[in-house]
């Protein structure tokens, strides 16, 4: 399978479950749920449109990395928060520990897809 269609599907599934991710927050109440959430709109749309439109190139490459770091951060902030374990027990606490785990696997390939290609570009292109 081509590293660029590896690289879109991973970052599908990231901005997938990053909107899982943000759901769950809103309905826990992590997050208001108010207009302050649909930042993440744009964000997720910027994501999808590197993935989609510019797959292959220099910029599409960029605009992943960066999604893709963010999308790193989210299983980071909430496994060190002091209450990760009861939410982990709570009604719906599969679900949300899933939903963070399959995000930063996703998002790990998706950084390292981008830099390889990123890195491919470099070499290819003449001085």
């Amino acid at each position: 399978m081509k590293q660029n269609l590896l690289l879109t599907i991973t970052s599908l599934l990231s901005v997938l479950f990053m909107t899982f991710h943000l759901t769950d927050d809103i309905v826990r109440g992590f997050e208001n749920g108010g207009v302050s959430n649909l930042i993440a709109v744009p964000i997720l749309v910027v994501w999808l449109y590197g993935a989609l439109v510019l797959a292959g190139r220099r910029s599409g490459y960029v605009i992943i990395l960066l999604g893709s770091l963010l999308g790193l951060l989210v299983p980071v902030l909430h496994m060190t928060g002091a209450h990760f374990g009861e939410i982990a027990k709570s009604t719906g606490g599969f679900f949300f520990v899933w939903t963070i785990i399959a995000l930063g696997v996703t998002a790990l390939i998706s950084v390292i897809l981008s830099v390889r290609g990123l890195w491919s570009l470099r070499r290819t292109t003449p001085d």
